[in-house]
């Protein structure tokens, strides 16, 4: 559960500071929340507030993994603050970029899945053992020893959904995951996500996507400007794009 007490996002600009996201209340608990809205409309900033990649200028982030949730260990049912507890909002929340390259830093999948499992698996032998088990559950095994930047953009996509599920987080985050892919890969993408056992926030531009939330958020100028059924929340986007 992420929780936002008032939460805003101002940065400096030549003409003075400008204000991203407007102050922002809410508590996101159900298991599947979508958040549409246009270019530049602030979600992809309110999706960053919830894993601590954007502090807010002012108000609060809060996260908390709870019983119900993916994660086990020390984190489960502690409230962790984006600010002051950065490491425990990152292993608590996940968060997956548009452009997977973004995330894919190692040599080969098997070693970029490894790397994200460094601080569970201090042995290397062990580390790559459980990288393996990883690329299995993906369906990615025959690809381990492949080269990153020889995949296909959806491989890339679902290799970045594999490194950072890797480590169990309770919740997941994916700003805008199938932008950049074609129709089948996309919709390979999304059943993912929505098959997960976490958590999921994802902002997306994909409608059919959205619709497939519990509640969707429409945000447009900085704010929340709706918050709600899916169905009535794509209706209103559609009235704001008018």
């Amino acid at each position: 559960m992420i929780e936002l007490r008032d939460a805003q996002v101002v940065v400096p600009s030549p003409e003075g500071a400008t204000t991203i996201l407007q102050p922002t209340s809410l508590t996101l608990a159900e298991r599947r929340i979508s958040i549409i809205g246009g270019n530049g409309s602030g979600k992809s900033t309110l999706a960053r507030l919830c894993n601590g990649l954007i502090e807010p200028s002012a108000g609060t982030v809060t996260v908390r993994a709870g019983s119900g949730d993916a994660v086990e260990g020390p984190d489960r049912g502690r409230p962790f603050d984006t600010r002051r507890d950065g490491a425990a909002v990152r292993r608590t929340v996940g968060f997956v970029f548009t452009d997977a390259s973004a995330q894919l830093i190692m040599p080969t999948v098997a070693e970029d899945v490894a790397l994200s499992l460094r601080r569970a698996h201090r042995n290397k032998a062990d580390r790559l053992a459980a990288a393996t088990a990883v690329l299995e559950r993906f369906g990615l095994a025959p690809l381990a020893e492949r080269s990153v930047h020889t995949l296909s953009g959806g491989q890339k996509q679902l290799l970045a959904i594999a490194t950072v599920l890797a480590t169990d987080p309770a919740i997941l985050v994916a700003d805008e995951p199938t932008t950049l892919l074609d129709l089948r890969n996309a919709r390979m993408i999304g059943e993912l996500l929505m098959s997960l056992p976490q958590q999921v926030i994802v902002v997306t531009h994909d409608l059919e996507l959205a619709l497939q939330a519990e509640r969707t958020l429409v945000v447009e100028s900085g704010r929340v400007a709706f918050d709600g059924d899916p169905d009535e929340a794509v209706a209103r986007y559609r009235e704001l794009a008018r």
